[in-house]
């Protein structure tokens, strides 16, 4: 039997029984009998880090399982967390106006939109080879090669075996993320995702809809490249479900941090206008993605359109809070985050608050991730390496966290400093995009902002 990951039903029941600890039905009636049936019935938990179990499970209990999940799909979540836009439109107080569609969108300056793309290609591949690899595993690797704080790409040169030994590169992206083997930027869904959002303004122009961007997904993104929630509603389109039961049916992984990686563009198409760029990446998000998964979507979006015309990290945050739901577990996460950043000095004391916080969440989920990314750029304060250093050594979406950390910082500071550049090549396994130049794509952003590509 296949053992193919984040879509089998024997191990999609233990992620929706802690999704339901997380949005508050954990504590229902109805929630514990499914889980005691669960169990009773020798399935098990949620893994900490996979997305398989090992072997396959009898017939009768992925049966079971269907029948579970869909169960647990009936009882909503007693949280006030809309996913409609208006709904969250309305919980916002401080929701920014919208710039008016006939006021001639301004092209903002080529240096921020290069060093947005250039700061996502190089927080993306910094965070590439430790992926997976816990916090304590990151430092020590890091301080091995003296590379402690964190402010260059990894070596394997000078690491001492023992170290090498207990906490193994990422498998695939050791080959191409290490500063000894580093040559253009390699393939990644952090990466991919942009281009893919790329794709579906210069088709469909701004009045894009869900459909357009699930369209785009099955012709030009392989299913061996979606991940988590995203694999969950390719398997949906495939079933004919369509947004945005194609984010819930039997989808434990809707508030996880996909949806989140995938919103940089629809700010760089936006500039200084983080409103309508939240909106754009609510009609992406919710393609696969429910509250908290698609507020952390709207909440990168904001930062992004606010970072190309933005003077500081402070204003650049309060765009993004301003678009989530201030009663959303997101937006307290973030606010205590940035507090912390903003009293103490030693980062690693902020994320040693992050975890007694969210270590109980999964380690790609959206809520604790956009903490560290919010923390993280209150803490780098503008500089490139102390902001993208500090989204990796947190140690949980180790390159997504960085490429959205690194978009912003670009952003701001106009560029990134050459040493973290590299050739400009980024490879794609999506149709017209291997080998495509950075640059190419900061200008073909910069036409998106002044509206010629439709």
């Amino acid at each position: 039997m296949i053992r193919l990951t984040w879509v089998q039903p024997e191990d999609l029941v233990g992620h929706e029984l802690r999704q339901a600890a997380e949005d508050g039905r954990g504590a229902l009636a109805q929630v514990a009998a499914v889980g005691d049936r669960w169990r009773a019935a020798g399935g098990h938990d949620a893994p900490p880090r996979a997305g398989a179990s090992a072997g396959p499970a009898p017939e009768e209990l992925r049966t079971l399982a269907g029948e579970l999940l869909d169960e647990l799909a009936a009882i909503p979540s007693p949280l006030p967390e809309p996913s409609a836009l208006e709904e969250i439109v309305a919980c916002c107080p401080d929701w920014p106006a919208s710039r008016p569609q006939a006021r001639p969108r301004i092209r903002p300056a080529p240096g921020r939109v290069r060093g947005a793309w250039w700061g996502r290609a190089a927080g993306c591949l910094l965070g590439k080879p430790v992926e997976k690899i816990p916090r304590e595993g990151i430092r020590a690797i890091a301080e091995a090669t003296g590379n402690w704080p964190i402010r260059g790409w990894f070596t394997a040169e000078g690491l001492p075996p023992e170290i090498a030994e207990r906490w193994p590169w990422n498998r695939r992206s050791a080959a191409t993320s290490l500063a000894e083997n580093i040559d253009g930027v390699p393939e990644d869904d952090d990466l991919n995702y942009a281009l893919l959002a790329l794709t579906v303004l210069e088709r469909h122009g701004r009045d894009f809809t869900t459909e357009d961007v699930a369209q785009t997904w099955l012709d030009a993104l392989p299913a061996g490249r979606v991940f988590t929630a995203e694999r969950a509603a390719y398997r949906n389109l495939l079933m004919g479900l369509e947004p945005p039961a194609t984010a819930t049916f039997r989808n434990p992984f809707r508030e996880w941090i996909g949806a989140l990686i995938r919103a940089d563009v629809y700010g760089w198409a936006n500039q200084g206008d983080p409103a309508t760029a939240a909106s754009w990446a609510w009609r992406d998000a919710r393609l696969s993605h429910t509250a908290n998964g698609i507020y952390g979507a709207m909440f990168a979006a904001a930062m992004c359109a606010q970072a190309l015309v933005a003077g500081g990290v402070d204003e650049v945050v309060e765009a993004g809070l301003s678009v989530v739901p201030p009663g959303s577990r997101l937006a307290e996460a973030v606010r205590q985050a940035v507090a912390d950043a903003a009293a103490e000095p030693d980062f690693e004391r902020v994320v040693d608050r992050l975890y007694a916080r969210h270590g109980h969440l999964h380690w790609v989920h959206t809520i604790n991730n956009a903490a560290l990314l919010a923390a993280a750029l209150v803490h780098g304060a503008g500089d490139f390496a102390a902001t993208v250093g500090a989204a990796v050594a947190g140690g949980w979406d180790t390159d997504s966290a960085a490429a959205t950390a690194g978009s912003i910082a670009g952003a701001l500071a106009g560029g990134v400093p050459e040493r973290w550049t590299t050739r400009d090549r980024l490879a794609s396994s999506l149709p017209g995009f291997d080998g495509v130049s950075i640059e190419s794509l900061a200008a073909r952003t910069l036409a998106l902002c002044e509206g010629d590509r439709r």
